[in-house]
């Protein structure tokens, strides 16, 4: 009987076993072994050995993708986390209800390219109806996608809007898990709310935040269609991202080894970020025990 169970649990997986290993272990692995060639797509790849990377060590477009993509992860994460921690907690204390937190997922269901495109339309310099608003109150117009020092904060706060009901639904299911008894405690002993959420909420709800801490930046480090859809890396790459410049290197010169080095130079970025997040946060690890 046990040999039968595992012959069909192995069953059961082997679609997803498959799945994985065609389209996430092969391409890595051949991304990879093309970061160490040189490859048009039209002639057979040519081993160069480490040039793709001398030549990333020494590219100064390479170096301003890396300090726009954190410039865009800080901006982002930062304030994401801080909206959605307010609406979690603000759905813990106040309302629980069902429409709440489907209210709140909304902006979620909207696809990247759409939020990008409605805010586009919402912020153009001429026609936006939030420039327009803006000159009203007698602010003045913002070029949010053709200034430098606007593009990127801009863009990240799209996704902060887009993002943020999500991760405050993870943080309120980290909420949830935490015993009403320690909030009771408290206010018997006279802590006020801001008290209570230093002392308890915060600590307890660390393996969470970790959790979300690492999955949001690692998806904020790969950000791509709204910087497409609004700036395409403008004004004078002030916007270019590292994953706009990889599609650059691939899809617009043709220069698939240089770009397979530059996704292996993001991949090792986000290893030792996700490691650094995990150790600091210590995710693996509560205090509920």
């Amino acid at each position: 009987m046990r040999r039968d169970d595992t012959r069909i649990a192995l069953l059961f997986i082997l679609p997803a076993t498959l799945g994985m290993v065609v389209f996430y272990f092969w391409p890595l692995l051949r991304g990879i072994w093309l970061s160490f060639t040189s490859w048009d797509i039209l002639t057979p790849p040519e081993f160069i050995g480490l040039a793709n990377y001398e030549q990333m060590l020494s590219d100064p477009v390479f170096w301003n993708a890396v300090k726009v993509t954190i410039l865009y992860v800080v901006i982002n994460i930062g304030v994401q986390i801080v909206v959605a921690l307010v609406l979690a907690v603000l759905m813990q204390r106040l309302s629980q209800s069902i429409l709440m937190r489907s209210l709140v997922l909304t902006p979620f269901l909207v696809s990247n390219v759409v939020a990008a495109l409605a805010f586009l339309w919402i912020l153009d310099f001429q026609l936006g109806i939030g420039n327009q608003f803006l000159e009203w109150i007698g602010v003045g117009r913002v070029g949010f996608f053709t200034e430098e020092a606007w593009a990127i904060p801009t863009i990240a706060l799209i996704n902060v809007w887009r993002h943020m009901g999500y991760t405050a639904l993870l943080l309120f299911a980290g909420l949830q898990a935490i015993p009403g008894n320690f909030y009771e405690a408290a206010r018997v002993d006279g802590a006020s709310e801001i008290r209570q959420f230093f002392t308890i909420t915060m600590p307890l709800l660390r393996p969470i935040l970790g959790l979300v801490l690492i999955i949001s930046v690692i998806g904020s480090f790969q950000v791509f269609d709204t910087v497409a859809v609004t700036t395409d890396g403008g004004p004078v790459d002030a916007s270019r991202v590292l994953q706009l410049y990889i599609y650059d290197n691939a899809f617009g010169q043709f220069n698939f080894g240089y770009a397979a080095a530059l996704s292996v130079a993001l991949l090792l970025i986000l290893l030792v970020v996700t490691f650094v997040q995990y150790r600091v946060t210590r995710a693996g690890q509560t205090d509920l025990n």
